[in-house]
């Protein structure tokens, strides 16, 4: 059935809300993305927005909802141009990978928002709120291509990992749904970390003072990831 015309009016102001959100956060800083501001960038009052998001921290969850969604856009489709032009498994893993940094430095004020910002107790708390099923979907992107490489070659595995770390790891592949050993996943999960670290460093300006251009050490990374998990390392295109 056809959504009425009062329900397509909600998800348009709540569309507008949430771009005028984006808009004051890249062009004033997170400080600015408060209920009353972005309430007058829509042209209603701050009172009338909370018929939309219940608080801030509702609209700050569906805008970094938002993020994570357009972020694992661009991983996919870099991904599965690779795939239908018969590209390796080791050619879809370092095109996502670099995807997600091409996102990241043409969006650094996003990103900073996604993964540079406290998270609130009450975000994890809700393992099925908007923003934890987004990044979890997001994470997929990369973990199932790792569940893919898996069936076909696995990689070398620790066989001593910590209990402690054993029954996190579990917890993570439950509610990601994928089929990969836990100790597959902590190969993974830790050249995930890695490459995490140096895209904050280098989007949030922590490597000027050494480097002028980042790229080659990004590559060097993916070099040392391919490594890991038993794959050729093939350079980016010229």
């Amino acid at each position: 059935m056809s959504p009425s015309r009062r329900d397509r009016l909600r998800r348009e102001t709540l569309a507008e809300i949430r771009e005028a959100a984006r808009t004051l956060l890249t062009t004033r800083g997170s400080a600015a993305v408060t209920i009353n501001a972005v309430a007058r960038e829509v042209g209603m009052s701050g009172p009338a927005l909370y018929h939309y998001f219940s608080g801030h921290d509702e609209l700050v969850q569906a805008v970094t909802a938002d993020f994570f969604a357009e972020l694992g856009a661009e991983m996919r489709a870099a991904r599965d141009a690779q795939r239908s032009g018969g590209g390796t498994i080791s050619a879809r893993l370092l095109a996502t990978c670099r995807a997600m940094r091409g996102w990241a430095i043409a969006h650094p004020a996003e990103f900073g928002w996604i993964f540079t910002s406290p998270v609130p107790a009450a975000v994890t708390r809700s393992p099925d709120s908007a923003r934890n099923l987004a990044g979890r979907d997001f994470e997929r992107v990369f973990q199932e291509e790792i569940a893919t490489l898996w069936e076909t070659s696995p990689f070398p595995i620790p066989d001593d990992l910590p209990p402690a770390v054993r029954a996190q790891l579990r917890a993570y592949i439950d509610k990601l749904g994928v089929k990969l050993p836990v100790e597959a996943v902590y190969v993974t999960t830790s050249c995930w970390i890695r490459l995490y670290g140096l895209l904050c460093m280098e989007v949030l300006n922590q490597l000027d003072y050494i480097y002028t251009d980042v790229e080659p050490i990004f590559e060097e990374c993916l070099k040392d990831m391919a490594g890991l998990l038993g794959l050729d390392y093939e350079p980016p295109p010229a």
